[in-house]
């Protein structure tokens, strides 16, 4: 598949990059610098902003999927602006050229208790908040959506870590995924993992998922 991904060099995008090479796809990276990214078999960069480009939709023409692991930085102050803009961006272009969106999330939108989500809940690092409350926006966004747009949004486990690709992990959908101790932790190797196996085989549709070992 020819699937385009949007920040590739971040936590979550390099690994992405990674699994979907490794995986046989041929990946279009769309980058606020291309340089940053090296020469690679399968791999085309094009410098795009996503907030500032002219015809986003125009960059995603032949692609048979987006992957968004966008962010808007984690230092920056207007970041929950930023990203529901640059967010809206994407799902906008994608839904002009037709073609299927995957975004990766945060694990604050997933509920912890009956009516309470993790990012609402007292030991929410304050540091993470504005990026996790804007993450949920972006979600409540594509569940409101009337047309036919073709999503998927992914939350990943509490704790995503660095770690070594096991290609073992469980999916669930609104609650995070926890092991016997209660922890709910993935690398980061193994989400990628799971996000490319969403990608080409699609389970999700229009919906949430998450994953965690």
């Amino acid at each position: 598949m020819k699937i385009a991904l949007i920040g590739a060099t971040g936590f979550v995008g390099t690994a992405l990059l990674d699994e979907l090479l490794n995986r046989g796809h041929e990946v279009h990276a769309l980058q606020r610098d291309a340089s940053k990214l090296a020469p690679r078999p399968g791999l085309s960069v094009k410098t795009v902003d996503v907030l500032g480009a002219p015809d986003l939709a125009a960059e995603l023409a032949g692609v048979d999927a987006v992957i968004s692991a966008y962010n808007a930085g984690w230092t920056n102050p207007q970041l929950h602006d930023d990203f529901l803009r640059g967010s809206q961006r994407i799902t906008d272009a994608a839904r002009a050229a037709g073609v299927r969106l995957i975004v990766v999330g945060g694990a604050g939108s997933l509920f912890i208790a009956p009516g309470q989500q993790l990012v609402d809940s007292p030991a929410f690092p304050a540091e993470w908040k504005a990026g996790a409350l804007a993450a949920r926006e972006v979600l409540n966004r594509l569940r409101a959506d009337t047309t036919s747009l073709d999503w998927t949004f992914v939350s990943p486990a509490i704790h995503l870590e660095p770690g070594e690709r096991t290609g073992r992990y469980r999916l669930g959908t609104e609650s995070p995924v926890v092991d016997a101790a209660g922890d709910s932790r993935i690398s980061v190797s193994d989400l990628a993992a799971a996000i490319v196996a969403e990608v080409e085989a699609p389970a999700y549709r229009r919906n949430r998922f998450t994953a965690a070992y």
